[in-house]
């Protein structure tokens, strides 16, 4: 006979077990029995009726297994079966798809569910192995449309992708290689870069962003840093102690890199001009203020955004330097080449870049006319290598360019003028009913 202990064990057991059985809706016993679907956790939501975390079994290669799997990370929100279906393309980490309030703006504005990938070779989505030679955007695109495929059997109504940033560069890629997986995509602040150091943003920061007396303002606040560089670097050196930052090269020479990136990361984000400090400040304000616009942490290294630099090394390309304005005082060489030298370790600095996906996009965007909005910033830099510089969207039915006026990288169709933001929503909204 069992003891009364015993019992009372087994009794607490069976209720567990009824309790997790209550808590399995159909839609998760559903998303359980898809293909390539382990490990599935309810999470909590403001904005959807059911949100889960799980991973996803992918090809570290493309379309075989001969090279082995990893398991991507993906949070699946859920609104309904009759209802559109948005996937994020994500470029980096999505941690912040895990937040009870978040709500993407399409999902939002088409009342959507939402599949949010993170890619490859970040976060959680790492293969046990790291072989840098498939961290590819070829790869990257067919680990979205094998999720494509599998959640298609669940999903069955219109799909629409949408990524912001690299995240909209991927929705960009997808849809030129995938052009029949979504009905619709919408790309935010999407460069599209020629090289690794594509050369227009640099002419576009001289002349074209803001207005005159702004760049003017913005140039003089370079040459002040470097006129403090003596005496700002042993606060720059304290800031790297205090934060445990380290470079591949020298705090002098990175002191001068990350006064050149002022100028892009003030635009891109959106910061004002009437905030660069008195010229009367001290020292401890101009260099507190230069931290704040352009954190040092962005050349530092050990790096998370290492598999990101590995592909603009690649094949996504980059920006690069005009250090006319510093010349007079900087310690640094040549900026030619700093993406390498500041960002990847030796082991690989030998990658080539390869112009191919460049160009294959770029002939599909001018042949084809897809569903396929694109949102910009007017003083964001990375638009100047965007497809709004280019593309000429006038004879096309379907696909269309939208430029905030004075719009940084934080660009969206919410920060639209009205007339233009309801035009967006309208067209998104007619291409769903189609």
């Amino acid at each position: 006979m069992l003891h009364k202990l015993e019992l009372l064990v087994i009794s607490f057991l069976i209720s567990l077990f009824v309790s997790a059985q209550s808590d399995t809706t159909a839609f998760m016993r559903r998303l359980c029995m898809l293909d390539g679907v382990s490990d599935v956790r309810r999470i909590e939501s403001d904005k959807y009726n059911e949100k889960y975390v799980l991973r996803f079994l992918q090809n570290v290669n493309g379309e075989t297994d001969e090279y082995g799997t990893f398991k991507q990370r993906i949070v699946v929100s859920f609104r309904g079966y009759d209802r559109p279906t948005v996937l994020v393309t994500e470029g980096y980490f999505a941690d912040y798809a895990l937040r009870s309030g978040y709500e993407e703006e399409l999902a939002r504005l088409t009342d959507a569910n939402l599949i949010v990938v993170e890619y490859r070779y970040f976060a959680e989505s790492v293969p046990s192995q790291v072989n840098w030679d498939y961290m590819t955007v070829r790869n990257s695109l067919y680990d979205y449309h094998h999720v494509r495929t599998v959640f298609g059997s669940l999903f069955t109504d219109k799909w629409i992708s949408t990524g912001i940033s690299k995240g909209g560069q991927t929705t960009m890629f997808y849809r030129a290689f995938y052009p029949e997986d979504v009905d619709v995509s919408v790309s935010y602040v999407a460069p599209l870069n020629k090289s690794v150091e594509d050369g227009r943003h640099e002419k576009f920061l001289s002349k074209k962003v803001g207005t005159k007396t702004e760049r003017s303002a913005v140039k003089n606040a370079q040459k002040e840093f470097m006129r403090r560089k003596k005496s700002c670097l042993p606060l720059f050196s304290q800031y790297n102690k205090q934060h445990n930052l380290r470079y591949y090269i020298s705090e002098s020479d990175i002191y001068d890199y990350v006064v050149l990136e002022y100028p892009f990361a003030l635009w891109q984000w959106g910061e004002s001009v009437k905030d660069i400090p008195d010229y009367e400040a001290s020292d401890t304000v101009w260099f507190d203020y230069l931290a704040k616009i352009t954190g040092p942490d962005y050349f530092s290294v050990p790096n998370k955004f290492l598999p990101f630099d590995v592909q603009a090394a690649r094949e996504l390309g980059y920006y690069g330097y005009d250090d006319k304005p510093i010349k007079k005082w900087k310690s640094a060489g040549s900026v030619k080449g700093y993406l390498k030298r500041l960002m990847l370790p030796d082991s690989l600095r030998s990658i080539t870049f390869d112009k191919s996906l460049y160009e294959t996009t770029t002939a599909f965007l001018r042949n084809e006319d897809p569903k396929h909005i694109f949102i910009y910033g007017e003083n964001d830099p990375w638009s100047a290598s965007g497809v709004c510089q280019w593309l000429d969207c006038s004879k096309k039915k379907n696909m269309s360019i939208y430029v905030q006026p004075r719009g940084s990288h934080k660009a969206r169709i919410g920060t639209m003028p009205q007339e233009l933001r309801e035009e967006i929503i309208d067209k998104i909204r007619k291409w769903l009913k189609e």
